[in-house]
């Protein structure tokens, strides 16, 4: 081993001039109440990491924390979700660990691999970079709704595929076409992980609110207040690199449910949501065609600019 280095949410070793190891984990308690949907979702969401690194995740651990009360039909369940989603990726779960616990969770520990030399890393977009993401936002705000019985599980069908699909088609486009740098949009919402890229590459962003892709019923169900406990966290954290015609002052005694929408939306914590990444505007035509090809629907929300580090202003 010749080298070590954290990326994103995963590490990247070095062993050598060809291959580098990038080993991450991810679990979480179940947004759905369907076993086999939460296998699925989990999954797909620790594979993220990897692939928003450019990698190729070759080997998996499930973990495993259930309460022994449940019975055993529920654990196979979630297992088989996600032994399914990693066999379409390629992935060979090899193990795992289990712990009795009262509050149900399930993740894998992955490790793939990538030439060094081709580490997608979330620094290192540049002025002019068209910003382009892969999946809809609103999965924290739907997966909500269907706590509280506001949706169900038909007709959140289509953010709980979207959760459950990998984004291992973004990732080859991603990687055959090149970027200049990327990032999987998780629990910090879409204002949270570009602050990151931004700040960690000296620029700042323009978005365009009207090009966000979000799915149906999101801004109803923002508006009225149905979002994730972590979401207020969220928005405090964001206002004072995020700007838009509307901001309120202060944002807390806000009273305008439209604003207050967007920004529930952007920072809406996601799970297993798309890949966000700064595209020079010369390739990103030919990026699109090959995620369109190959059944991703990407769209372009904004461009990074010249401006103070990690600041972001939505049109």
């Amino acid at each position: 081993m010749i080298g070590f280095e954290t990326a994103d949410d995963a590490a990247v070793y070095r062993l050598d001039d060809t291959t580098a190891l990038l080993l991450t984990v991810d679990f979480f308690t179940p947004i759905v109440d369907d076993p086999y949907d939460f296998g699925r979702i989990a999954a797909a969401n620790a594979l993220s990491d990897i692939y928003a690194m450019g990698g190729r995740p070759l080997t998996a651990l499930n973990l495993v924390a259930f309460p022994c009360s449940l019975g055993p039909e529920i654990v196979a369940d979630v297992l088989r979700g996600g032994g399914d989603v990693c066999r379409r990726a390629g992935v060979v779960v090899v193990g795992g660990h289990t712990i009795d616990d009262p509050e149900p969770k399930f993740g894998l520990s992955v490790m793939g691999v990538t030439a060094p030399d081709k580490v997608v890393r979330n620094v290192g977009a540049r002025p002019g970079d068209a910003l382009v993401l892969t999946k809809p936002l609103g999965t924290g705000v739907i997966g909500t709704a269907l706590k509280r019985g506001l949706e169900d599980e038909m007709t959140a069908r289509p953010v709980i595929e979207s959760m459950a699909t990998l984004n291992r088609a973004a990732c080859e486009a991603m990687c055959e076409v090149g970027v200049d740098a990327a990032t999987d949009v998780t629990g910090f919402g879409l204002a949270g992980h570009l602050h990151e890229m931004l700040e960690g590459s000296g620029c700042a962003a323009q978005l365009d609110f009207s090009a966000l892709p979000i799915f149906e019923g999101v801004l109803e169900h923002a508006a009225a207040g149905v979002v994730p406990g972590r979401t207020k966290d969220i928005i405090e954290y964001a206002a004072p690199f995020v700007t838009w015609p509307l901001r309120p002052a202060p944002l807390g005694d806000c009273e305008d449910t439209q604003t207050l929408a967007v920004w529930r939306v952007l920072c809406d914590p996601q799970t297993s949501g798309g890949l966000l990444m700064a595209v020079p505007r010369d390739r990103v035509e030919v990026l699109l065609e090959r995620m369109r090809a190959a059944g991703v629907t990407p769209s372009v929300i904004g461009s990074v600019v010249e401006g103070g580090a990690g600041t972001i202003s939505v049109e």
